[in-house]
């Protein structure tokens, strides 16, 4: 990504944007070293001898894009609670705020936006032996922030619960990332291709909705003439 400063060689870099694409169309355990040396026309030892090995290639991409991805959550996060310290933030919001950085980072990738979107859907789905010390800590952090923000929102749903609620989320956006190609192909169509701001917006709704069932929404009662009639 061009806002992670790295001091890299013209052959580390397009081997870098090799890995990058392939893993974004077939995923990280499809893709072999021959693979990427052979789109970025380099010779089969350049992965070893710039990275190390395969592992520290993988490592590499899914920290340039965890690491901010996460970063930026946590700080749009900040910016909400400051607005309100007294207040609880609209749970939208908070949806917001955790899926936004998703349209920053676009911009910042050589990555086609599909292809950007696949690649960071891959990501989100490695388990969690695949993934650095360092970035598992950074994906409990930011997990266990917006547990808590959400939690105010919905004080009655218990932990355990409200837990599998945002599994269920992640799970949904890691879905919404991955396969927007076979959701068009088993819709024949029908579902277009709608840029990434209106998936997300439809996402937030969704998620919101889930988050919340089950707990019933405070209706402020009608005031003025209006409240004499039953409509």
């Amino acid at each position: 990504m061009r806002d992670i400063k790295l001091s890299e060689s013209q052959p580390k870099q397009r081997l870098l944007a090799a890995a990058e694409q392939l893993f974004a169309e077939k995923g990280f355990e499809s893709v072999a070293v021959r693979d990427v040396t052979q789109l970025a026309k380099a010779n089969v030892a350049a992965v070893n001898y710039h990275f190390g090995s395969r592992d520290r290639l993988v490592a590499l991409v899914v920290a340039r894009y965890l690491a901010p991805f996460n970063q930026e959550r946590l700080d749009r996060l900040d910016v909400l609670e400051r607005r309100a310290p007294s207040k609880v933030v609209p749970i939208e919001e908070i949806i917001h705020a955790l899926i936004r950085p998703l349209v920053g980072m676009v911009g910042k990738t050589e990555l086609s936006e599909a292809l950007f979107c696949k690649l960071l859907g891959r990501i989100l789905a490695l388990p969690e032996e695949a993934l650095s010390a360092e970035v598992v800590e950074q994906m409990k952090v930011s997990n266990n922030r917006f547990m808590r923000a959400i939690g105010k929102v919905l004080p009655t749903v218990p932990q355990e619960d409200l837990q599998w609620r945002m599994h269920f989320l992640v799970g949904s956006l890691v879905h919404l990332l991955t396969h927007q190609d076979w959701l068009r192909s088993l819709s024949n169509g029908t579902s277009g291709s709608p840029a990434l701001e209106v998936m997300l917006g439809r996402f937030v709704r969704f998620a919101a909705a889930g988050l919340r069932e089950g707990v019933e929404i405070e209706v402020s009662a009608p005031t003025g003439p209006q409240a004499l009639f039953d409509f």
